[in-house]
């Protein structure tokens, strides 16, 4: 299993992106408990994907954001990638084994292989399932370990694709809060990568 950082620091093809701002911070409101992360992407080319529903949308570019969730007690990361004009283009979840810190703070995903993708328009994709048995037959991963993935896979199917009008409302509620956060300059931010 990789482990991802969740600044994204070593994902980026910087032909396409520069210099992320990344934020990090513990949310507990009504909506939402878990850890908080905040991409905003301040320069670079857009970069796109084709969907069967979608069709052409851009998933990574200049003036989007992408606000990263760790619902506490679950076992995934929801990202969900905005435009500039802050509407939803497309949510990837990661499905992961847990979150772990490095030296410097910033929040690590071990990653499970599954993912779900879905957008607005009612694309509802699992991805790599092939990776996850592949994992598990190959012995990287354990039955349990595989099992909790794919029900995982369904408590998310569940939670956010059933009604995406209202996941998309959920995950505004929690951007407008980071917003604010960060426009008030509090100091539990962690802010990074930036030059």
């Amino acid at each position: 299993m990789k482990r991802k950082r969740l600044d994204r620091d070593l994902w980026w093809d910087f032909n396409k992106v520069k210099f992320p701002l990344y934020y990090q911070h513990r949310v507990d409101i009504d909506e939402f408990h878990g850890l908080v992360c905040l991409l905003q992407l301040i320069d670079g080319q857009p970069f796109y994907w084709d969907l069967p529903i979608a069709g052409r949308i851009p998933v990574i570019g200049k003036g989007m954001t992408w606000l990263q969730l760790i619902p506490e007690g679950k076992s995934h990361v929801l990202t969900v990638k905005y435009l500039p004009n802050d509407s939803v283009s497309i949510w990837y979840t990661d499905i992961i084994e847990n979150i772990e810190f490095d030296a410097d703070g910033v929040a690590i995903f071990v990653d499970k292989y599954l993912d779900v993708v879905f957008t607005p328009q009612g694309d509802v994709i699992i991805d790599d399932r092939d990776e996850l048995d592949e994992a598990f037959q190959t012995g990287k991963l354990s039955r349990q370990q595989y099992e909790l993935a794919l029900k995982e896979c369904d408590l998310i199917l569940e939670e956010y694709c059933t009604d995406v009008a209202k996941t998309e409302i959920f995950c505004n509620k929690i951007l407008s809060h980071i917003n604010e956060k960060i426009r008030n300059g509090e100091k539990e931010y962690q802010e990074g990568r930036n030059s």
